[in-house]
């Protein structure tokens, strides 16, 4: 007995962009779907309506398709899912105007018109919000990248600082007072990366990237550079001097301390011993630093004055001169009080750190 050829139930349900079909058949195994010049041809053999039988349907659309119709098998049913070729609403699914009486709206799916639209923008709104996101990286993304960088920075920056100070130091011990003359040709290099690399630091804070202040990040960046690259790098004279090793070891000293602090910052970590040395040592070093500081700029004086460099005079009917010395004379005053901007700085940063323990305590 040769086995029924019988119609399935078929619920259909649309968007702008897609047809979903609904096959009401258990149990299907290879089932035949293909679309051919705009008709859907769909056999197999499954348990439906009538029983194990196979069943079949052939279904003309009322416009163009894509010809690769998409299906998904369950238990209970066939999914099939067909791409429109134009993305519109139709206002019904067959070419033919009567409805095949097998065929009928799936109201579990089913939206108007109207709804359909809403849907589509909020799918839309979310392909575009996702696309943005992708683009601009989540929240998430950005601070971990961020830390990446600042961490790679003050690693950089705490490396270079560390081998000056180390020999500095070993070089003191071993030679004695004899270190102190030539330390600019023997660590100048690795000074001037630092000090340049530093105008990061300077840039970070300009745009946001940290939430330190610009103005005291700014002074200390030109002051130190102006003694690394103006003092010390202009005069052969100024090289050899014993104040290049109390400049020089006074920096890399306050450094090894900030730079390993920023990185533990980096990765939410608080060594309490290095935060209390962060947020202290500053308070003799700062001061030393500038006191030697200003002292490479008065002996500096009188060599920029026997040499006239950077001095000039201004052309007929001025002629006036300007010495570099008297620039000089007024740079020691702008270096104490950048000084107490970046102390006052220091301080405030300090008192907020342990100032409500303290209180606290009494």
């Amino acid at each position: 007995m040769e086995t029924q050829v019988l119609t399935p139930h078929v619920y259909w349900a649309q968007r702008h962009r897609e047809l979903y079909l609904r096959v009401e058949l258990s149990d299907v195994q290879n089932p035949a779907i293909s679309i051919t010049e705009n008709v859907l041809h769909f056999k197999a053999q499954g348990h439906g309506a009538k029983g194990d039988n196979v069943y079949e349907f052939h279904l003309e659309f009322l416009d163009l398709v894509k010809s690769e119709p998409v299906y998904r098998l369950t238990q209970r049913q066939v999914n099939i899912t067909v791409q429109k070729k134009v993305s519109h609403w139709w206002e019904r699914l067959t070419k033919q105007e009567k409805r095949p009486l097998f065929l009928a709206p799936d109201f579990d799916r089913w939206l108007d018109e109207s709804d359909a639209e809403m849907e589509l923008r909020a799918k839309e709104e979310e392909r575009l919000n996702k696309l943005r996101l992708e683009s601009e990286g989540s929240p998430e993304t950005l601070t971990s990248l961020k830390k990446g960088y600042l961490f790679m920075y003050n690693l950089v920056q705490l490396l270079g600082f560390s081998w000056i100070f180390v020999n500095l130091t070993v070089r003191f011990f071993i030679l004695g007072k004899e270190s102190f003359y030539d330390t600019f040709h023997t660590v100048a290099d690795m000074m001037y990366f630092c000090q340049m690399l530093a105008l990061v630091e300077t840039l970070n804070a300009a745009i946001g990237v940290t939430s330190s202040p610009v103005l005291p990040t700014l002074i200390q960046f030109l002051g130190r550079n102006f003694i690394l690259f103006i003092i010390f790098g202009t005069l052969e004279e100024m090289q050899n001097k014993a104040v290049v090793f109390f400049v020089f070891y006074s920096w890399s000293t306050i450094e090894i301390f900030r730079y390993p602090f920023y990185m533990l910052s980096c990765i939410d970590m608080d060594w309490k011993v290095l935060t209390w040395l962060r947020y202290t040592m500053w308070i003799p070093l700062y001061p030393l630093g500038c006191l030697s500081e200003a002292v490479a700029v008065i002996q500096s004086i009188p060599v920029f004055n026997e040499s006239g460099r950077f001095s000039f005079t201004l052309p007929y009917p001025v002629k006036m001169n300007f010495r570099f010395s008297f620039f000089l004379q007024v740079y020691l005053v702008m270096l104490f009080l950048g000084l107490y901007i970046n102390f006052r700085h220091l301080y405030k940063q300090r008192r907020r750190r342990y100032g409500q323990k303290k209180k606290k305590l009494h």
